[in-house]
């Protein structure tokens, strides 16, 4: 390349390089069906190899998701159970006894003061 180079000059030399570049190519070896077979073969076999372990992080990820979705089932249940546990003891304290129970509760003090004496 010079100073004064002109544009037919280096259109010139880009179209000897792209003949050039053109005849490497054909000069290149040509794969024999062979080993196009087995690169077509290794391919897949790294592309199924590829897909197991996507299956494998997936199966992973969802059972991770389902192991918390349990997680939080029973954290829920059992908030729900204690709340239900103190909504009946508030409601039992406000409850009057009934006569049965009153009854019960006597009959035991009774048996108490016979057993001390």
């Amino acid at each position: 390349m010079t100073y004064n180079d002109t544009f037919r000059d280096r259109a010139d030399r880009s179209a000897d390089a792209k003949k050039a570049l053109l005849e490497k190519m054909k000069a290149a070896p040509k794969l024999s069906e062979a080993e196009l077979a087995q690169r077509k073969a290794a391919r897949e076999k790294k592309e199924a190899e590829e897909a197991e372990v996507r299956a494998a992080k997936k199966a992973v990820i969802e059972a991770a998701r389902a192991e918390k979705e349990a997680e939080e089932a029973a954290a829920k249940e059992a908030a729900e159970e204690a709340a239900r546990e103190a909504k009946e003891k508030i409601a039992r304290s406000f409850m009057l006894p009934s006569a049965e129970e009153q009854k019960a509760k006597r009959d035991a003090r009774y048996a108490a003061r016979k057993a001390r004496k």
